[in-house]
């Protein structure tokens, strides 16, 4: 089945059955149909914008549009951004930058397009975080790579959270088991050191004065006054 919904003239066309959802963002319309449809042949889930704006609007990056208008985005799940390099308003790199810099989106891997062979527009772009970076024209080969190790990397959260979760329920079952055995534990006995029995306070009280206070000298003079 597929779904075919536009938002602001910009196709959003997904498909139930497939997998990996991927963020395709190019300002040439020819080079975002290649690349959507080597996604689709690749078995991929394909959201395709025309701008580094609109990929922020999308994630929800972008508060100056968000304050205009409702962008329709809300709660669509990205598992890969592929970009364009060379953009107007906002280029690869900068829509990169925005993306590593966001706590809630900095693990989503980022490939760079670019027509340009440059090495240090590679270089730069490997050190801000990029997955990868494709000359195009873009082969189904490199789709196919990529999907290939951020399908991995999907399968290898999903264990590493699943490994959390099973943690997390027995360490809460064994907090419920510890709180079990204290309710059903008999009340603990006070010990001698904090407490006393009634005969203790009443020797207590009735003891004889000790000798030095018999023998003080205000003591035998209060006596010989009274006799």
């Amino acid at each position: 089945m597929r779904t075919t919904e536009k938002i602001d003239g910009y196709d959003l066309s997904t498909s139930d059955t497939e997998e990996v959802h991927v963020l395709a963002v190019d300002d040439s319309l020819v080079d975002r149909k290649v690349i959507e449809r080597l996604l689709r042949i690749s078995s991929c889930k394909v959201t395709a914008v025309d701008s580094g704006r609109r990929a922020l609007q999308y994630l929800g990056l972008d508060e100056e549009i968000q304050k205009k208008e409702t962008n329709g985005f809300d709660g669509l799940k990205v598992d890969l951004i592929i970009t364009d390099y060379c953009m107007p308003g906002m280029t690869g790199y900068e829509l990169l930058k925005k993306v590593k810099e966001s706590s809630a989106f900095r693990e989503i891997p980022v490939v760079i397009m670019s027509s340009e062979n440059v090495i240090a527009r590679i270089d730069r772009c490997l050190e801000k975080g990029a997955e990868d970076f494709i000359v195009k024209p873009v082969k189904l080969s490199d789709v196919k790579r990529i999907i290939d190790y951020t399908t991995t990397e999907l399968r290898e959260g999903e264990q590493r959270e699943g490994a959390r979760a099973r943690r997390r329920g027995i360490n809460k079952r064994k907090q419920r088991e510890g709180d079990d055995d204290l309710s059903s534990s008999p009340p603990s006995t006070l010990s001698s050191s904090t407490s006393s029995s009634p005969s203790s306070s009443i020797q207590s009280a009735t003891a004889p004065l000790s000798p030095s206070t018999l023998d003080s000298p205000t003591r035998r003079l209060k006596m010989t006054s009274s006799e």
